[in-house]
């Protein structure tokens, strides 16, 4: 498989990566996982002012109407920084929610909100395998109460956009009594979950849209994951080759060393196909080919698998200083090992993409 990206997606990838690496430095990523709520202000506004915000929201509601793909872009852009941003959530699946299952009118007043960055939204299932800890919905007429654990995004968030087990879609507003949001500390210092109470809270249901919408943003959630993994499994591998090419031993760079070799072309042998499969994924949901499904959730499965590889032979082509703070690779090692979890292990997608195919019926 063989894919590249256009002009437009390379300008989009080397501008924010250049934003990136000026504005997060490996101090203030540091900072910032100490501090552990998953969100920087100065970050978000900067994201917002390059259009990041309105990234797949189409230009009639001020976003910049671009597609699955330039979002693949982006995501694997953030993970080889490890922003500590509710990208996944607010930018992409929110959005796509709205997009699919909203009228037009809930569409007009609610899409222009995340353009500005007003609206951020954390995202949580009702029901998928693999993508919440628990749920205990219950709709009494206008009104939510219950509890939703594991939720994506939650710190900063001023909504919450429940995907409902019958299709259908509840953007609530966290702002209002009756909410409770407790953050813990997940794996992943960058990135934490939260656990959301609500008791007979209002909100509004997107119910007008698509048949199958759901099961896409599962697909398109999971395709941002595994390109956030590529990206991080990225940057291990770039720091573990210049690495080995300044420490030195018995009068020699570690990198001339056959073993490390070895180890450092069995990364790059791993991690190179990744990057076709993750890009024509994003492709493919662009043109809407029969095979996005499939594609989405063995995206998922496989970068899962190598990128737990390459942080572990990157961490260790730097010996044991690989383990310490000094170097950060540790914020890196667990962002991919949360990754691995949200939205479905490896075993869940690959039953999911036998599903579609049918080979097993549950």
């Amino acid at each position: 498989m063989d894919f590249d990206l256009d002009d437009q997606q390379r300008l989009i990838d080397s501008s924010l990566r250049v934003m990136l690496r000026d504005r997060l430095p490996l101090e203030r990523l540091r900072l910032a996982c100490e501090k552990g709520d998953g969100f920087d202000p100065e970050l978000w506004e900067a994201l917002c002012d390059i259009g990041m915000s309105g990234l797949i929201i189409p230009e009639s509601y001020g976003g910049s109407g671009l597609g699955i793909l330039d979002c693949v872009v982006v995501a694997e852009a953030m993970g080889h920084a490890a922003l500590p941003t509710p990208f996944l959530s607010t930018m992409v699946m929110a959005p796509l929610a709205v997009k699919r299952l909203g009228n037009p009118m809930q569409q007009e007043e609610i899409l222009p909100q995340f353009v500005n960055g007003d609206l951020r939204a954390a995202f949580a299932f009702e029901t998928a395998p693999g993508t919440n800890v628990n749920s205990t919905l219950q709709q009494v007429d206008d009104t939510l109460s219950g509890r939703l654990e594991g939720v994506l995004d939650g710190a900063g968030a001023s909504h919450l956009l429940i995907q409902r087990s019958d299709g259908r879609a509840a953007l609530v507003d966290l702002q209002q009594a009756g909410v409770e949001i407790d953050l813990y500390q997940s794996l992943d210092r960058s990135r934490p979950l939260a656990n959301v109470a609500l008791k007979n809270v209002s909100f509004i249901s997107l119910s007008s849209g698509l048949e199958g919408a759901a099961a896409e943003i599962l697909q398109i959630g999971r395709l941002m994951v595994a390109a956030d993994i590529l990206g991080a499994a990225q940057y291990m591998f770039d720091a573990a080759i210049a690495y080995a090419q300044e420490r030195t031993q018995f009068d020699r760079v570690i990198g001339s060393f056959q073993g490390l070799k070895h180890v450092c072309a069995e990364m790059v042998s791993m991690l190179e196909p990744c990057r076709a499969l993750v890009w024509y994924a994003g492709h493919a949901f662009d043109q809407q080919q029969e095979e996005t499904p499939l594609l989405a959730h063995h995206a998922k499965a496989h970068l899962s698998e190598i990128g737990r590889e390459i942080s572990r032979m990157a961490t260790e082509t730097h010996g044991g200083m690989g383990f310490t703070d000094l170097l950060g690779l540790h914020i890196w090692f667990k962002r991919i090992a949360q990754n691995r979890q949200l939205l479905g292990t490896p075993e869940h997608c690959r039953r999911d993409a036998a599903r579609i195919q049918g080979w097993v019926t549950a």
